[in-house]
């Protein structure tokens, strides 16, 4: 038994020995490759940088990333000289050479039936997120095109599986990607609504809400068009807003619509596939979970997560400066977010309940993480009513209202409809004025529900005067006031009844005293108090 015990023991280390060599993400660590799928955030910046540019040709190459992507999932759309001579499965081991002779290596996108002459190959990628890929194209412009690990431009030679075949493509237009923002979106439809899981609740209150699986990309492609949107609720006329309030809609759309639920998608994933019972066989929903952590943080945090990113991460330590819940009590303006130390725990958890085969205890972890994951989308409803209401925001303030707003909406629908809706009337596109008290009471209300509490949101910070905002403190709990109160009506109560006691008693005490008074025989005669003094005299003694 000993023994069994030592091998068993050995495996399991073995395999968190192997699983724990990978680069940390924002402190987190992975127990599977990642690096391709945290490089997502790199797409968000391009995205932002040509948006920061405000001009039609610079948003139409914005939408282009978007849509088509160029740093995740690199793969080459080449065309054989000659079909295929057989079935090749997906994964199946790729090599060619790039411009400078140099080996590229890659694998089969998917299986590809004998015959075809039209094949996808993957590049392979590497565990150092800075060199993770060589070849990022897609839909980028400019100093962002990387090409020196694609596969070289004209007629050369490629060996699928072994058979060697002659190809051509053209390297700028032939590079593309698996994984897009849009594709975050756009494939929820599947991977959620019709998931072996199925029904998820976060996803099911955006989709009854907005009425549609795609609200995201919806509301991300009607920004770029200056269109309006066609939900059931929360809807928006961007044809109301120029370039600076749209240039808002969609970055902050994209981060904190697109990539927020697929971030859950993720988790949402690993648990699907969860074992429970087994340690040597979660490898897979350990991978999916990794996924998740690298969506919400990215790339770009770096391996301590204090570099400046581009997603969730970067969001939570943000807020934090604005609403002092920064470090790890939440009551600091400066550092990390108590946010991403609670999530990041979280995370960690999550992971080693997954290895370990307890797929009910990773399902409670996932189902906070999702609570948690709505405070900065909160805080910045609250923050930007504040400053439309009371700062003279402009329409750059206004978008940003609303966008956060369209990003927390549908949960707070889900818990209460009237608090929504008067969120969305006083954030939404267009809104004629804007009460920042009823938008912060109205997120208030819902706290409970949403697992939150008013600490977690914290207060609208004034970092010029040190002080919160007037009237935007930090919230109390009803159930903190509710045990406050209760504690001291106990306290009158218990008070109350001990003076009333001895009030009873000193009366009836004085009453007895006067009825032997009457009697002619009083309790105390007056030579019965002795007094001394220094000539030998009786004196009283009140000590």
């Amino acid at each position: 038994l000993t023994a069994s015990l030592a091998t068993a023991e050995a495996g399991v280390w073995g395999n968190l020995r192997r699983r724990l060599s990978f680069e940390k993400v924002a402190t987190y660590s992975p127990g599977s490759q990642v690096t391709d799928h945290c490089a997502i955030d790199r797409d968000q910046r391009a995205i932002e940088v040509e948006l920061a540019r405000k001009t039609n040709e610079a948003w139409e190459n914005a939408q282009q990333i978007y849509l088509q992507g160029g740093n995740s999932k690199s793969y080459a759309l080449i065309t054989l000289s000659e079909p295929l001579r057989s079935n090749v499965a997906k994964g199946t081991s790729v090599t060619g050479k790039n411009a400078d002779g140099n080996e590229v290596a890659g694998k089969m996108y998917d299986t590809t039936s004998s015959g075809a002459v039209n094949v996808k190959v993957q590049y392979a990628t590497t565990d150092v997120q800075d060199s993770y890929v060589q070849c990022q194209v897609g839909a980028l412009v400019g100093e962002d095109i990387n090409l020196s690990g694609c596969f070289a431009d004209g007629e050369n030679t490629i060996n699928i599986g072994g058979e060697v075949y002659t190809y051509t493509y053209t390297a700028a237009t032939e590079n593309k990607n698996g994984r897009t923002i849009a594709g975050f979106s756009t494939q929820l439809e599947d991977k959620l609504k019709n998931g072996p899981g199925a029904p998820y609740a976060d996803f099911e209150y955006f989709r009854k809400y907005y009425g549609t699986s795609d609200y995201a990309d919806q509301w991300v492609n009607a920004a770029f068009e200056g269109g309006r949107t066609s939900f059931t609720n929360g809807n928006a006329d961007f044809s109301q807003y120029g370039m600076e309030g749209r240039e808002q809609i969609i970055k902050k759309g994209t981060a904190y619509m697109n990539v927020w639920m697929y971030t859950l998608r993720e988790f949402e994933d690993a648990l699907d596939d969860c074992k429970r019972g087994c340690i040597n066989c979660n490898d897979d929903p350990v991978h999916a979970w990794d996924e998740g952590v690298c969506f919400y943080s990215g790339s770009l945090e770096g391996q301590d997560g204090a570099p400046s990113g581009y997603l969730l991460h970067q969001l939570a330590d943000k807020r934090s400066l604005d609403f002092k819940t920064g470090g790890p009590d939440g009551t600091d303006v400066d550092g990390q977010s108590k946010l991403n130390y609670d999530l990041m725990d979280e995370f960690a958890l999550g992971n080693y309940q997954l290895q370990s085969g307890n797929c009910p205890s990773a399902r409670k972890t996932k189902e906070r993480i999702a609570q948690l994951m709505y405070i900065p989308m909160i805080q910045g409803s609250i923050r930007y009513a504040y400053k439309v209401d009371k700062l003279q925001g402009g329409e750059k303030e206004k978008a940003e209202g609303a966008a956060f707003a369209a990003a927390v909406l549908p949960r707070v629908h889900a818990a209460n409809s009237d608090a929504a809706s008067k969120i969305y009337n006083n954030l939404r596109v267009g809104a004629s004025s804007t009460n920042h008290q009823e938008v912060k009471e109205a997120f208030e209300s819902v706290y409970s529900q949403l697992g939150l509490t008013c600490a977690d949101i914290g207060g609208l910070w004034n970092e010029a005067t040190n002080s919160y905002y007037p009237g935007m403190g930090p919230c109390t709990d009803a159930s903190t006031t509710k045990v406050v109160t209760e504690t001291n009506s106990t306290l009158a109560i218990a008070l109350g009844t001990t003076f009333g006691v001895l009030f009873a008693v000193a009366l009836i005490a004085i009453l007895y005293m006067r009825s032997r008074e009457k009697q002619g025989a009083p309790v105390f005669k007056a030579g019965e108090l002795e007094f001394k003094t220094e000539g030998g005299e009786e004196e009283a003694d009140f000590n």
